[in-house]
């Protein structure tokens, strides 16, 4: 149910605001009374799932035709609640578990309001990750095929004179990392964010969190005020000082699930293994899932390195994900797995937000996740859209605290996986030590080969700088 929210923080009235009186929006007197208001509207909305179409919920023809292109049987439960709003003009807050539909319930609005109000940079999408930028931006595109809509997708790691060629064709719709807007803000010539009539966060709480402070107030003063701000995740901040940052004017909070839901059709357990026989029972744990599509989640970038290699020594196809890949190799590696040319994808938390790949089976959370609301994000990976999945979390005598963590904060507690032999597993244990073995070598000589690679490239320079002196 759309719940409105009182805003304290912003006292500037916006402009424009009578325009959209008179087309039957909702009037704007003191807050308290547009609280009422908007009560006395949120219970005429269509609730009901079954009856509900997007073209009852108010999206123009030419955006069915694109939903029905992209295969979208009916509108999801956020998409029902947001989208009504949204085309009224209102700011949104939006709260449902991974997998929900949320992209739709923001780009479709945004979308048919540019078809009324045409012009270039209209929307700005910020997203946490590159790789999730990349899914919004192509959802965008395939929302706007029939009509021709302009995306541009800036993220860091890729060539900046590409992106500023393509922000130099005035798109539409800009989807981008925070840092990497920021860079083209400053150095970009004629690139700016005034004519701005959205501003989209996904992932919001990722985006509100320390990380992302100084770009995202840089953006903040750069964008017009009068426009419309929504915020979308699976698990939301409750701080009012960090939403109020965002600039929201008398926002609906639209919320389908509660803080910390995980999917409906999605089964969690927890695996207890002594830490000595954590990388055995791995390996047991993946064989015995062999026909599964399967995402492992790792608290570092070298532990995802490590695991992918030694997966690799046990005879099973595997590829990583994670920071200290170059862009290149990030987008190579998911559109791999995707393809399901590989089966089992090692990552850290960078591929847990917001990522959208329908065939995965299983999430193994090798390492406990240290915040509980990762373990939501991670988990999300499967399950998705009403589909099944499985989530099993490696739980050694070092991370019972963590685990409980993650249990409290799901308010329940997980069962055990119990489908592993102990004789079976342990079994194969020298197999799994030589594995570690080989694994630890091959890293060490590509340790080896980038410091080697890294001198050479140190001496080619200074003999380069000492040529040119000579020369002088």
């Amino acid at each position: 149910m759309a719940v409105p929210v009182k805003k304290t923080g912003v006292k500037k009235k916006a402009k424009g605001k009578k325009k959209a009186d008179q087309d039957g929006k909702l009037p704007e007197p003191a807050v308290e009374k547009a609280v009422e208001v908007a009560d006395t509207v949120a219970t005429t909305l269509p609730t009901d799932t079954k009856e509900a179409t997007f073209k009852s919920l108010g999206v123009c023809e030419e955006l069915c035709r694109a939903v029905q292109l992209m295969k979208w049987a009916k509108p999801t439960k956020i998409q029902q609640e947001a989208i009504p709003w949204a085309l009224q003009g209102r700011d949104i807050i939006g709260l449902a578990e991974t997998g929900s539909g949320k992209t739709g319930a923001f780009a479709l609005p945004i979308v048919q309001r540019l078809l009324d109000d045409p012009q270039r940079f209209y929307a700005v999408c910020l997203a946490p990750t590159r790789e999730l930028c990349v899914q919004i931006g192509e959802q965008f595109e395939a929302i706007g095929s029939t009509i021709k809509l302009q995306t541009a997708t800036v993220v860091g790691g890729l060539a900046m004179v590409d992106q500023a060629m393509a922000l130099a064709k005035r798109p539409h719709v800009v989807v981008a990392t925070p840092g990497r807007l920021v860079d083209h803000l400053e150095n970009t010539k004629g690139f700016h964010l005034k004519t701005v009539k959205y501003l989209v966060m996904d992932e919001a709480d990722r985006l509100l969190s320390m990380d992302f402070d100084e770009a995202l107030d840089k953006i903040l003063e750069v964008v017009p005020r009068d426009r419309n701000t929504f915020l979308f995740s699976a698990t939301m901040t409750s701080k009012v000082s960090k939403l109020q940052r965002a600039s929201l004017r008398k926002p609906v909070k639209v919320e389908v699930s509660s803080k910390s839901d995980t999917a409906a059709g999605l089964v969690q357990n927890f695996l207890l293994v002594p830490f000595k026989f954590k990388q055995t029972y791995f390996a047991a744990l993946v064989a015995h899932f062999i026909h599964y599509s399967v995402m492992v989640f790792t608290d570092t970038c070298l532990g995802a390195q490590r695991l992918s290699i030694f997966l690799r020594h046990m005879g099973m196809k595997s590829i990583c994900l994670h920071g200290n890949m170059n862009q290149a190799q990030r987008l190579g590696a998911l559109s791999g797995f995707k393809a399901k040319e590989q089966r089992i994808l090692v990552c850290t938390d960078v591929a847990s937000r917001g990522l959208d790949v329908p065939s995965v089976d299983l999430v193994v959370n090798y390492d406990v996740p240290k915040n509980s609301k990762d373990y939501i994000h991670r988990v999300g990976r499967t399950a998705r859209a009403g589909r099944t999945g499985r989530a099993v979390t490696m739980v050694t005598q070092y991370d019972v605290e963590l685990f409980q963590r993650v249990e409290h904060f799901l308010g329940k507690k997980l069962e055990e996986f119990t489908e592993l032999v102990e004789t079976k597993v342990k079994a194969s244990h020298e197999r799994v030590l030589e594995a570690l073995r080989s694994t630890e070598l091959e890293l060490r000589e590509q340790e080896e080969g980038t410091s080697e690679r890294a001198v050479k490239r140190k001496m080619h320079k200074q003999k380069s700088k000492g040529g040119r002196k000579r020369g002088r």
